[in-house]
């Protein structure tokens, strides 16, 4: 009974990556992946569109105003594309919010290349401040043909708590006159 109980223990601990690990190589579940170095210059495919919409939501507690600046586009294969989301904090405090992005359908993950993303980096925002947040992307030329439209979508959450702690963990820089 012992050796059942430390084995879903440890399966417990291993669900999350080991599923990160399935999806990363399927594609289901619609993760994007990190930070695209493009290789090779590839040319755009100008002989075909793709619709790509783009949406925005926050999660629990996260009181931001969080919208695309641009609903939808249409895009060639092969060519880089930027857009913005927009940001406000409309409260009376500084919050620091992170972006989690998903895009159906989930085969298109592997064919979607974000080389620039707010999504990569905590957003922190001043009290009553909004911002413009830049996403440059590249669709693949190699986009399955029946995939004509991919909709890319952020939620929103705050983070504030987690940075606070993070900078409070850095040791205190000031030093006294003795040393």
């Amino acid at each position: 009974c012992l050796a059942g109980v430390v084995g879903m223990f440890a399966f417990g601990f291993a669900l999350v990556p080991l599923y990160d690990v399935f999806c990363e190589i399927t594609g289901i579940n619609g993760k994007t992946g990190g930070r695209y170095q493009e290789t090779t210059v590839a040319e755009a495919d100008i002989s075909r569109t793709v619709q790509v919409q783009f949406l925005a939501s926050n999660g629990p507690d996260m009181p931001w105003t969080f919208r695309p600046v641009t609903r939808s586009i249409e895009v060639h294969p092969g060519e880089a594309v930027t857009v913005a989301f927009y940001a406000e904090n409309p409260t009376s405090e500084p919050m620091v919010g992170q972006a989690v992005p998903s895009l159906s359908p989930s085969e298109g993950t592997l064919y979607f290349h974000k080389t620039e993303c707010f999504c990569f980096n905590q957003q922190p925002l001043a009290a009553g401040a909004s911002t413009e947040m830049p996403l440059v992307f590249i669709v693949d030329p190699e986009l399955p043909e029946h995939i004509t439209k991919l909709t890319l979508s952020y939620t929103l959450y705050d983070q504030s708590k987690q940075a606070q702690v993070s900078d409070s963990d850095e040791p205190n820089k000031t030093t006294n006159e003795n040393g």
